[in-house]
């Protein structure tokens, strides 16, 4: 197993793609307003902001930033996971592993995690987020997926409603 050490910085600003463990499914997007709900639970009690998110049926990218004072995103993504779990009907087939662990079949154990450090890296996973949908093919029109930061982007200035135009020659391409 490999060694992947996390790295922890007080008031971070990190990019995470979390996973379903069934990569076939539209969980996420069938149930957006419960993902929503555990969101919006958990940064009341674990503030961190919301830079950059969007939400494919199989998984979710996003930049957060943390508090100054803390850096323990494992715990909030930890409780973002259980509380959409917890409310979802259980429907899934439990390997012994999970069972024992009272884990539940819907995510995938570890997530991906990357440190933002420079404006550059954090433009780039921006886009890299706002293009998402177009690049696995479900919209042609980066403004025509509705689960994403992109149109809080658009309302507030930031970037123009055909920002990245039609760009169905981006839907060939694998995450």
């Amino acid at each position: 197993m490999p060694n992947y050490r996390r790295n922890f910085v007080d008031g971070g600003c990190y990019f995470f793609t979390v996973n379903l463990h069934d990569r076939q499914t539209t969980l996420l997007t069938d149930h957006i307003d419960l993902l929503r709900d555990s969101v919006r639970t958990v940064k009341r009690t674990y503030p961190f902001h919301i830079d950059a998110w969007v939400v494919l049926p199989e998984h979710i990218h996003c930049i957060w930033t943390l508090p100054s004072h803390t850096n323990d995103f494992p715990l909030r993504w930890r409780l973002i996971k259980l509380m959409f779990s917890k409310s979802l009907p259980r429907t899934e087939r439990l390997t012994a592993t999970r069972r024992k662990r009272a884990e539940r079949g819907i995510w995938q154990r570890r997530y991906w995690e990357h440190t933002i450090t420079t404006e550059l890296d954090y433009a780039r996973h921006i886009d890299y987020i706002h293009v998402n949908p177009v690049k696995h093919g479900y919209v042609s029109r980066v403004q025509d997926w509705p689960y994403s930061t992109f149109h809080r982007y658009v309302h507030d200035g930031i970037l123009t409603a055909d920002w990245c135009g039609d760009t169905s020659d981006l839907s060939t391409a694998q995450d």
